[in-house]
């Protein structure tokens, strides 16, 4: 019963180059960890302490920065154990555990995002009916559901697949996701039907929202001033962006586990690092640069940062 426990978490997949220099890719990532933390929670810091910057649609990046924090945390602190231990092993449980938080924080992202578009079609589409849509209350309201509703379905599920047996113990993967559904002896139908049941709220729907708005928007934009236009692309574009780098990813995710598509062993490396790597780094570099209230404070703090040391 005890090896029932224990589920092989493999990151190096027998490549013994690739061990060789473990200790190298533990440096990395390591440096990496402490820059998405740095990055997103300087961009969080900056949003929670100047009262400008206290607008929902800042509000709202906010939350999606801190939510890429705990998605690498959820990540990396393991990833770097493996990276120093001879055997990378996992408890069921805290596979369960891992691959439960990965997903209901990976909806929330997607919910988040809903949340900014919405945010920004009421701004451009109805902006005499902003202050009274979208007031402190309606964006409290949907932080809340961007959270509590992936992480209140993701038990569920969670709970469905913790009573499941095992019959293979070994995880090819870099860390616990849905390839977890491959060591149970029998497939699930309940588990199947549950899980696209979660897709479809968290991500197939707001996705469809999202394009819509995004759609009205293009469509104001279009009869509208240069003014406008400028307006729109300097506030829609980042989101744009993010949108549509974590979706890519996020299919190719789901394409790869769940259809079970035989991609390439690098591929699948080069997709589950991104997945790691690409949004936790991106988020606060385009929300940083492409923001001009984020920008023009960020600017701010580094030119006193440098005044500081000179003194």
């Amino acid at each position: 019963m005890e090896e029932e426990l224990n589920v092989t978490h493999l990151i190096f997949g027998g490549h013994v180059e690739i061990y060789k220099y473990r200790y190298l890719y533990f440096t990395i990532f390591v440096i990496l960890y402490i820059l998405i933390l740095c990055s997103n929670c300087t961009i969080v810091y900056l949003i929670w302490k100047h009262q400008s910057l206290h607008e929902p649609m800042y509000i709202f990046i906010a939350a999606l920065l801190l939510n890429c924090v705990l998605l690498s945390t959820n990540i990396y602190p393991k990833l770097l154990i493996d990276f120093l231990s001879e055997q990378q092993i996992i408890s069921h449980q805290a596979c369960i555990v891992q691959y439960s938080l990965f997903y209901a924080l990976g909806g929330s992202e997607f919910l988040l995002l809903t949340a900014m578009s919405h945010d920004r079609y009421v701004s451009i589409c109805k902006p005499l009916q902003y202050p009274t849509i979208m007031r402190k209350r309606t964006v409290s309201i949907f932080l809340a559901l961007a959270w509590l509703l992936p992480a209140c379905q993701q038990v569920g599920l969670s709970t469905i697949s913790a009573n499941q047996k095992l019959c293979s113990f070994t995880l090819k993967v870099i860390f616990c996701n849905n390839s977890f559904y491959k060591l149970f002896c029998t497939t699930s139908r309940a588990i199947t039907l549950y899980g696209l049941f979660i897709l479809l709220n968290v991500v197939v729907c707001p996705v469809i929202f999202i394009i819509f708005t995004y759609t009205r928007i293009l469509i104001i934009c279009y009869h509208s001033c240069g003014e406008v236009r400028r307006k729109a692309a300097q506030t829609c574009l980042p989101h744009l962006l993010v949108l549509i780098s974590y979706f890519c990813l996020f299919l190719c995710e789901v394409i790869t586990v769940r259809l079970e598509y035989d991609f390439p062993k690098t591929a699948q490396l080069i997709m589950s690092l991104q997945l790691v790597l690409y949004n936790p780094l991106f988020n606060p570099l385009i929300y940083g640069l492409k923001m001009k209230e984020i920008f023009k404070h960020l600017k701010r703090l580094f030119c006193q940062e440098k005044l500081n040391q000179g003194k």
